[in-house]
């Protein structure tokens, strides 16, 4: 285990999900995950918790930046393009939740038709 020097553990987690078009259709994927952790230090019940903790919270960013964003369909490919565009989506989720926004796609366009008005391109910021 070079790749993973300071690993305690490795586990297998089977998620059975139902389709939400075809409720008694299931698929099960197979994932693994590793932790410094040892038997001692914690117990089954709490990394199964952390681990869907993690995934809560990557599915409603990803779900959010793949759905409202359409980021999947970007145009932008080259050099560093699609991480500062990822960025950014990230940076307006987080601003949008901070100020209290449940549902992202209804902030953006609430605060998009409320935004004052875009300054000519010919002005500065000096002016």
């Amino acid at each position: 285990m070079r790749e993973f020097p300071h690993a305690a553990r490795a586990l297998q987690v089977r998620r059975h999900r139902r389709r939400l078009h075809q409720p008694k259709r299931f698929t099960t994927e197979t994932v693994y995950t590793i932790t410094g952790l040892n038997v001692h230090q914690t117990r089954p019940v709490q990394l199964a918790a952390w681990i869907r903790g993690h995934w809560s919270i990557e599915n409603r960013l990803n779900w959010v930046r793949d759905v409202t964003y359409d980021e999947d369909r970007s145009q932008i490919r080259t050099r560093t393009g699609p991480q500062v565009m990822a960025a950014l989506r990230n940076a307006a989720i987080s601003v949008l939740r901070l100020i209290g926004a449940t549902n992202i796609a209804a902030a953006n366009r609430h605060h998009s038709a409320t935004a004052p008005p875009h300054l000519p391109y010919s002005a500065s910021l000096s002016d």
